[in-house]
Order: C-alpha cells, then sequence, then structure tokens
C-alpha cells in the first residue's frame, strides 16, 4: 500500500474535492443500507405479526428493539387505519423508491468530485514528471534509455490513471459501506457477525500472496514497455541507417523477440489480475453458505436469538457486501499492479539533481572582462578522466577555437561553462567569479550555442528563431537577416508560419543550421558557442552558414570547436587539445612552426 500513500500526497490540493466526495459516499451508504433495513420489520408485520400487537407506542431508546419497534408502530398503525395490506406494500415501495433516488443522487454527486480529483491528481503527476525531465542534468541521460523515460511520462502514468485512481473511488467508497453495513449487522447478530470476521481475512490472506506476485509482474512488463519504446524510438531516429545496411531483417527479428518478451510477461500479468473477480467471488460465496449454515443454526434453535425475519434481513444486508468486498480486492490487485509504475515515475522524480543554484547564488546580467579555466579536472566516470588540469584565460571579445584529436575533451570543456556538467575539481571563473556561485539561468542567460546537430522543433520557422524568447516579427526576420535564413524563408508557402516537421526534417542541413544561428542572434548573447557549427554542410551551405556565423561572432566572445582547421584561422587564440590536456596553444600562423600535432592536422586536411 506504499504506492498509494505516495500518490495519496498528490490529492491533499483537492482535500476539499475528497471531503465532499466522502461525505456523499457516506450519504449514499446511509440511504442504501435504510433501504435494506425496511424489509426486517415489514416481513414481521406481514408475515408473522397481528396488527393489534404493535398498537401501543414504544418507549424511545437507542436499541435495536426500539427502533424495530418504532418502525412497527408506525407501520400497524398505517395498516389499521388505511385496513389494508396491500396499501402498507404500496406505501413501503415508494418509500424504498425514494431512498434509493437518494443513494443513488449522491452517488452521482460523489462521483462528480471523485472524478475531478482524479484528473487533477493525474495531470499534476504528469506536470512533476515533466518539470523533473528538464530540470535532471545531462549526465542523467547518459545512463538512462530515452525510451524509457518516455515509458514513465507515457504509459507509467497512464497505468497509474488506470490502476490506482480507478481505484481511488472504490477505496473511498466501498470501505465506507462495509464499515456502516458491519455496524449494522453487529446490532442484528453479534454472534453471527463475528463468525464472519473469523472467515474474511482468510480469505484476505489468499488474495494478498496473489497480489504481492502480482506486483513483480506488473515491474517487469513495464520494464519490457520500456525497452519497446526505446528501440522503436532508436529505429526511426536511425531509419536512414537502417535502410542504408539493409537491416529491416535484423531490426525486425530484434523488435519480434522483445515482442514476445512482452506478450509473455502481459500474460502472466492478466492470469494473475484476472484470478481477483473469481478468486474473490468463490470466497465470498464459501463465506455467504457459511453464514447460512450458522445463522440457520441460530434461528433454528430453541432459545433462538433471531428471528427468522432477522436472519433474511442479515442475509440481504451481507449479500449486497459481496459486491464492495469483491470491488475492495480487485482495488487491491489493481494498486499492486500500478505500484511497479509508481516506484518507476518515483524512480525518476526521486533522483538527484546536483546541478542546482547554491544557497545565496550571485546574479549576473552582463560579461565585463575575462573567463579563466583554471587546473580543470573532470570526469564522466570517476575511473576515466576527460579533462587533466586544464588552464587558460579568454579575454572580453576574443575568439579562441578548440581543435584537436576526437575524444580529446573540446565539447566536454564548453559543456562545463554553461553547467551542462560540474567538473570534480578546479574551476571557472567568469569575472573572477566561480560559475557555479552564478545562479543557472542568469549564467545560461548569457550564452547562445550551436551546435553541429541542428536542435529545431515540430513547430513553425517564427517559434524555432523565438524559442524560449518573447519576441516580435521585425526582430526574429532581423536576426533570419543576419544569418543568411530570411530569403529561404520568405520563399516558403507560408514564410515564417510554415511548420518544419520533427527535428526540422523539411529543411535542407543549411537551412536548419542557419535558423539555429538565427535562434543565437535573436538571443544576443555576449558568449557564444559554436561546437563544430558547419562539420556536416556541403561547400555551398557552408560558406552561407560560415558568413552568418562571422556577423554573429562579431564583438563577443566566442569558443569554437572545429575540425575544419580552415574555418578557425582568424581566432585570436588557437587551443590543441589532446587526451584531456593542453598540447599547444597560439595563433595560426605560430601554431604551423612548431610543427606539431596542429600542423600534422592541418597537412593531413589540406592533402586531402
Amino acid at each position: 500500500m506504499k504506492a498509494l500513500f505516495k500518490i495519496v500526497v498528490y490529492a491533499i490540493p483537492y482535500k476539499l474535492k475528497a471531503g465532499l466526495s466522502v461525505v456523499f459516499y457516506i450519504l449514499d451508504a446511509i440511504f442504501n443500507l435504510l433501504s435494506l433495513l425496511l424489509f426486517i420489520p415489514f416481513l414481521d408485520l406481514l408475515f408473522t405479526k397481528d396488527v393489534s400487537v404493535i398498537s401501543t407506542k414504544p418507549e424511545f431508546a437507542l436499541t435495536k428493539e426500539a427502533a424495530s419497534g418504532y418502525f412497527e408502530y408506525y407501520l400497524g398503525q398505517f395498516i389499521a387505519s388505511a385496513d389494508d395490506k396491500i396499501g402498507a406494500l404500496i406505501f413501503i415501495c415508494i418509500l424504498v423508491g425514494v431512498l434509493f433516488f437518494l443513494k443513488n443522487l449522491c452517488r452521482y454527486l460523489a462521483k462528480v468530485f471523485m472524478a475531478q480529483l482524479r484528473s487533477g491528481v493525474v495531470r499534476d503527476i504528469r506536470f512533476k514528471i515533466f518539470g523533473k525531465i528538464i530540470a535532471l542534468p545531462l549526465s542523467y541521460y547518459n545512463e538512462e534509455r530515452k525510451g524509457d523515460i518516455l515509458a514513465r511520462i507515457t504509459s507509467d502514468v497512464s497505468e497509474i490513471e488506470w490502476s490506482i485512481m480507478n481505484s481511488l473511488e472504490m477505496i473511498f467508497r466501498d470501505p465506507i459501506t462495509i464499515a456502516m453495513s458491519f455496524v449494522i449487522l453487529i446490532v442484528i447478530s453479534p454472534k453471527l457477525t463475528l463468525f464472519a470476521l473469523i472467515l474474511l481475512p482468510i480469505s484476505g490472506l489468499l488474495i494478498g500472496q496473489v497480489g504481492k506476485s502480482l506486483k513483480k509482474t506488473s515491474a517487469k512488463l513495464q520494464d519490457k514497455n520500456g525497452q519497446l519504446l526505446s528501440m522503436v524510438e532508436e529505429t526511426i531516429s536511425g531509419l536512414r541507417i537502417v535502410k542504408a545496411f539493409n537491416a529491416q531483417v535484423s531490426m525486425t527479428k530484434k523488435f519480434v523477440k522483445l515482442n514476445d518478451e512482452y506478450r509473455q510477461t502481459m500474460s502472466q500479468m492478466l492470469y494473475k489480475r484476472d484470478m481477483a473477480s473469481p478468486m474473490s467471488e468463490f470466497l465470498g460465496s464459501l463465506i455467504m453458505i457459511s453464514l447460512v449454515w450458522f445463522g440457520g443454526s441460530l434461528v433454528l434453535a430453541e432459545e433462538s436469538e433471531m428471528t427468522g425475519s432477522e436472519f433474511l434481513g442479515y442475509i440481504i444486508i451481507f449479500s449486497q457486501l459481496i459486491a464492495p468486498i469483491k470491488s475492495v480486492t480487485t482495488s487491491f490487485y489493481n494498486i499492486q499492479k500500478g505500484a511497479a509504475s509508481v516506484d518507476r515515475v518515483t524512480h525518476v522524480m526521486d533522483a538527484e539533481n546536483k546541478i542546482t543554484d547554491r544557497p545565496n547564488a550571485t546574479a549576473i546580467h552582463e560579461f565585463k572582462d575575462e573567463i579563466e579555466y583554471k587546473d580543470l579536472e573532470f570526469a564522466y566516470n570517476v575511473n576515466e578522466p576527460i579533462l587533466k588540469g586544464v588552464s587558460f584565460k579568454v579575454k572580453k571579445g576574443k575568439i579562441v577555437a578548440l581543435v584537436g584529436p576526437s575524444g580529446g575533451g573540446k565539447s566536454s570543456l564548453v559543456d562545463l561553462l554553461p553547467r551542462f556538467y560540474d567538473y570534480q575539481s578546479g574551476d571557472i571563473l567568469i569575472d573572477g567569479i566561480s560559475n557555479k556561485q552564478y545562479k543557472i539561468k542568469d549564467l545560461r542567460g548569457l550564452m547562445g550555442i550551436v551546435t553541429q546537430e541542428s536542435i529545431l522543433f515540430n513547430d513553425s520557422i517564427f517559434n524555432n528563431i523565438a524559442f524560449g524568447m518573447d519576441a516580435s516579427k521585425e526582430q526574429v526576420e532581423q536576426a533570419a537577416k543576419i544569418a543568411n535564413a530570411h530569403e529561404f524563408i520568405t520563399a516558403l508557402p507560408l514564410s515564417y508560419e510554415t511548420n518544419i516537421g520533427d527535428r526540422g526534417g523539411k529543411l535542407s542541413g543549411g537551412q536548419r543550421q542557419r535558423l539555429s544561428i538565427a535562434r543565437a542572434v535573436l538571443k544576443n548573447p555576449p558568449i557564444l558557442i559554436l561546437d563544430e557549427a558547419t562539420s556536416s554542410l556541403d561547400t555551398e551551405s557552408e560558406k552561407l552558414v560560415q558568413e552568418a556565423l562571422f556577423k554573429l561572432m562579431e564583438n563577443r566572445t566566442t569558443f569554437v570547436i572545429a575540425h575544419r582547421l580552415s574555418t578557425i584561422q582568424h581566432a585570436d587564440e588557437i587551443i590543441v587539445i589532446d587526451d584531456g590536456r593542453i598540447a599547444e596553444r597560439g595563433s595560426h600562423k605560430a601554431l604551423l612552426e612548431i610543427n606539431g600535432i596542429y600542423k600534422k592536422l592541418y597537412d593531413l586536411q589540406i592533402f586531402s
């Protein structure tokens, strides 16, 4: 039941709706019991008793006998005045009909408030997990499958909605009905009710054992679902390569294997879940048979504590308990099934976000002087250091190019500046203050980033350029002109309102990159990071993008990561990173004269 308590926390803002729902469910149970209790004195009056016996009004008392006597007295007066038992029957039927109307009205109102609670809780869970996904550092996703994360916010939350939130109504309603019914049953016959209470825990133990097994199977099922989503996501993302290498058959085999494993696990889960209803119904019927035997023996005893009509009324009320008890059992199974999804969702929600604002973090709204990397040490994995004692300074307005063999640590070096990751030792100082001391939002607000892979969204061109900013149409168009993008945008049918598809798939590589540059231009950051911004483009596109980048870099402090050395010859300083260390540094001309790593890379590109 821990899973239920984790979800109930989200219901706290809706406590008023929950309270109203409980009130109406209590009224529902009261009207239902009253309608059933009417049959006990009615049976006595119509079939076993004479009206003259109850012509005297009983004294008031809070006892079963007094309550029964009052009803018998007034009903007897009605029969005596009407001299018609058929008329009494009609009176009882009308009264029962009114009680059933009130019962169902209260149930409907209870469901209305419960629906508001359910939908609100599910919305809040989705909102919180999405917020957590955005807030978690990039390092978290290095260890997680993207498809599995998607499964947690989609299918796992849906499982919580249908398994646990559906059960909330039963948990609010049925225990109230059961508790109030047992109070009435105890009043009618304590012995028979005690006998029933001895039998019920036995069935509860059997149901509990199956429930534990169901939770394990459900957890396995959700994990398989995450694997399926991961594979589908990877296949769609890499479809060009799958087709190019004729790997459709091998990918299909892999999918079929995963899909079959999912089916087998699903079947196991359904077998166990579907056992809940027949098992609880069978156990309920055994309890009912036992009650008929034991209650019948009490009625037939020489000194009977129960009348026949009371016994029939008892059985009627207890038979009405079978449905809510069965419902509670089903809810228990559903909660156990949904508990696995709760665990998977809370795994994300409880994940530690190590990259957060420090207490009393400093605000920063402008870059004034200098960026300094100071004895920087960094590793994604503690045993495999990426950067080893890197130190250098960059003055405001200067362009620094980072070059070197792949895997040397160039991208890691610039990713540490906006705190996408945090370094283990050393420091990065911006205007003499560690970047860890600044507010993260302010820090990243100083920087614009253009990466090798253009990160665009399935939205209009306007919204992609103005992403995260409140910009006018004129400002967006001006940014597009600087990025050499305005001409191709206006040639499109809907101009700036054209939807570019998933990841900008409707545009060419050069067009996508120019939109990324336009976005950076619009942000107008004092610090610019260009990570292989032209490496994947053809010659014509590279020329247009390079022209846009030169405009973008004017009067900005720029970090350029480039494999094409011809694009960074104008840099104020070139730093060669090799195996996590600074191997060489200087201008293009000075590095060629050193005749080291840079000269070797340059000669290879010139030769090719």
